[in-house]
């Protein structure tokens, strides 16, 4: 919580050598954390610059734990692809969305930043993730999520995944009308809202 990342990784390589599993650290260390930040982040005592460095500081330890991440049992939560759309080069969100993830269990393939549609579907055809979480982050840009529906659409795959779109000019009610799956108005609530699609809740859902 105080963006401590040397910190971090010196305690979970501690924990881990005390046999503490690297589940128990994420569930019991790591996620605790991030929700008391999160709440902090809404509330509006906590800002993108700290939940940043805490975001790193549990990427240290990510680092650490990530080759028993790998496993089937932690790996078997889910797949999602993220990337921010083509033309839009802003990554924080994304990046914090992504190491949460990976944090909370799920196999996560990034594709980073400024990302054709085709790269979006081919990304999908490739690794068929369970969620396909994309952001906008420029009201120049939303459009490229709807293109991205449009042609999973006519390449016959947008049945077999769920879409989640946020960015700050996005909406509940544009994620709705380009027919993606969920909304999430900031990172936490991505991770909440990706944790609804894996669980199977149908329909069109906003976290916000």
């Amino acid at each position: 919580m105080d963006g401590d990342a040397q910190l971090v990784k010196a305690k979970t390589e501690a924990a881990l050598a005390m046999g503490i599993r690297a589940d128990e650290i994420i569930q019991s260390g790591l996620l605790p954390a991030m929700k008391i930040i999160g709440q902090n982040f809404r509330e509006g005592t906590l800002f993108i610059p700290d939940v940043l460095m805490s975001s790193r500081a549990m990427h240290a330890s990510l680092y650490v734990l990530r080759p028993l991440l790998t496993s089937p049992k932690l790996a078997a939560k889910g797949k999602v692809v993220t990337g921010t759309v083509a033309g839009d080069l802003h990554d924080i969100g994304k990046n914090m969305v992504a190491m949460m993830l990976e944090g909370a269990g799920f196999v996560v393939i990034d594709l980073g930043i400024d990302v054709p549609a085709t790269e979006f579907v081919k990304a999908v055809d490739t690794h068929r993730p369970d969620v396909l979480a994309m952001s906008a982050l420029l009201t120049t840009t939303m459009e490229e999520l709807q293109d991205v529906v449009v042609q999973l659409k006519e390449k016959g795959l947008r049945h077999g995944v769920k879409i989640l779109v946020g960015g700050g000019p996005v909406t509940p009610e544009f994620a709705m009308a380009i027919e993606a799956d969920a909304y999430a108005a900031d990172s936490f609530n991505a991770i909440e809202a990706v944790n609804r699609l894996i669980a199977g809740e149908i329909g069109f859902f906003a976290v916000s």
